[in-house]
């Protein structure tokens, strides 16, 4: 997959003037030109240094028109007024801002319950920047636990591992990597394009830490089967007598099956699900950035992982990686569960689901184009080109082609053993609505009519081909 490159991009920065020109409306003597990669020696009036950020950021791209990303791009007015009013407040200071911790605490026991914990007023949890975060402690958590136990028994503990799907997101790797944890990877396959429980059975041994499925894969969009993932574990553990838990990584599907699927069982329901993290700023509805990380039951969080602290005004626990954090965004996650309830989540999610319905349907109708996903799990669609459709072009040209109509749209190979697979993902959000699918939906003909046109294939460098990751 293509790789992001700083010295690539450094390099392109220095191809730019090292000087900005300044509109002469705003500036003052002096002002006529700001140095781009150095402080200069004054100051100037925040008119000049709104419209010089202002004017460069006009080439970012369209949010609403970001169709790669899970975050979330837009909220009502009243949120955004919520939000200006207390981005000031840092979560971390729970002495200062009392009545904000309090409603993270509430946060949590609304998430526990929503999620079936046994004892979802006494459990344990935490908002983090966003679920990367939320993976890590998790993780840890995982990886303190597998330590003790093996304390207790006298036996090493010096080659821990963690399994997981090659699909899985990127955060997963660097955990592994972070905390010295061998990642065991079960390879997708176009019959298991997830993890699946036998290559979850063929890895583990008395040294997993863990093993993590996810609710909404990110290449696709699928679920990765967690309860028979949890059966499976539970026959190991009764021929092996090893007892492996299951953080699942729901950063995605922990807003959407509860309130989509409410029979699916992949929650605390199995008790072999430990923790579980989701991304507020995802499906939660939230702005960036926002995670969630819930314990099944307190002692899940191994006590050594939990700080004191008193210089802050109060004696107070921390457990996240980050100390000082933003808590408009935890406020704003309240404000949502207010707000719609049960049955707004539901219809939101509903209307997002709908969408991505009916778009995959238009471009399955379309022809040249095999869906992989259909929006029936998070509302994702993905889908390849049919092989032997054409030879003139491929997702990547159809994805810059998409880009002149101002909608970002990803195309990427699926991981081994899928490489050799291309596919394109829509991820559909709150804001983007049936009329801007309808519209999305004629660029889209378009984008496909010409480059069908073509009289010769498009030359191509496969290093400068698209590649995301969100």
């Amino acid at each position: 997959m293509p790789q992001w490159q700083p010295r690539r991009a450094q390099i392109t920065q220095r191809m730019l003037p090292p000087e900005f020109s300044v509109n002469p409306l705003f500036s003052r003597k002096g002002e006529e030109a700001v140095p781009r990669f150095r402080m200069r020696e004054q100051g100037m009036l925040p008119e000049t240094a709104y419209q010089i950020v202002h004017d460069e950021i006009a080439l970012d791209g369209n949010a609403r028109l970001n169709l790669a990303t899970f975050v979330t791009t837009w909220m009502e007015p009243s949120a955004d007024l919520l939000y200006a009013k207390s981005v000031e407040k840092n979560m971390i200071d729970k002495d200062e801002y009392p009545q904000t911790a309090a409603i993270e605490e509430r946060c949590v026991r609304i998430l526990a319950d929503l999620w079936h914990s046994p004892s979802p007023q006494n459990t344990i949890g935490v908002s983090t920047t966003g679920s990367s975060e939320a993976c890590m402690l998790g993780g840890l958590a995982l990886k303190r636990r597998w330590q003790n136990a093996r304390k207790r028994q006298g036996k090493p503990i010096d080659r821990p591992n963690i399994v997981f799907s090659s699909a899985v997101q990127v955060v997963w790797e660097k955990f592994a990597n972070y905390w010295d944890v061998e990642p065991r990877y079960v390879n997708i396959t176009p019959d298991h394009p997830y993890l699946d429980p036998e290559g979850v059975l063929a890895v583990v041994d008395e040294n997993t830490i863990g093993v993590v499925p996810v609710l909404g894969v990110t290449y696709t969009g699928l679920y990765e089967p967690v309860a028979a993932i949890a059966r499976a574990l539970d026959e190991f553990q009764s021929r092996t007598d090893l007892d492996i838990p299951i953080h699942v990584d729901a950063a995605s599907g922990g807003f959407i099956a509860p309130f989509l699927q409410p029979d699916l069982v992949w929650d605390f329901q199995l008790t072999r699900v430990k923790s579980i993290n989701v991304s507020g700023h995802k499906y939660g509805l939230v702005y960036p950035g926002l995670g969630w990380v819930i314990w099944r039951e307190a002692e899940d969080l191994p006590e050594d992982l939990i700080f004191r602290v008193s210089y802050l005004g109060g004696n107070m626990p921390t457990f996240a990686l980050n100390f000082s954090r933003p808590g408009a965004q935890v406020l704003l996650q309240y404000y949502n569960f207010l707000r719609l309830g049960k049955d707004g989540y539901y219809e939101v999610q509903k209307a997002s689901q709908t969408v991505a319905q009916f778009l995959s349907k238009a471009i399955h109708d379309m022809g040249p184009f095999e869906l992989f996903t259909d929006g029936s799990d998070i509302p994702v669609l993905s889908w390849r080109l049919k092989e032997g459709y054409t030879s003139n072009w491929n997702l990547y040209d159809l994805s810059r082609q998409l880009r002149t109509f101002g909608w970002q749209v990803p195309a990427y190979p699926l991981p081994p053993d899928m490489e050799d697979v291309t596919i394109m993902r829509v991820v559909v959000r709150n804001g983007f609505s049936m009329d801007l699918a309808h519209l999305f939906l004629m660029n889209f003909k378009q984008a496909v009519s010409f480059l069908d046109s073509l009289d010769g294939p498009i030359p191509h460098d496969t290093k400068y081909d698209n590649g995301y990751h969100h």
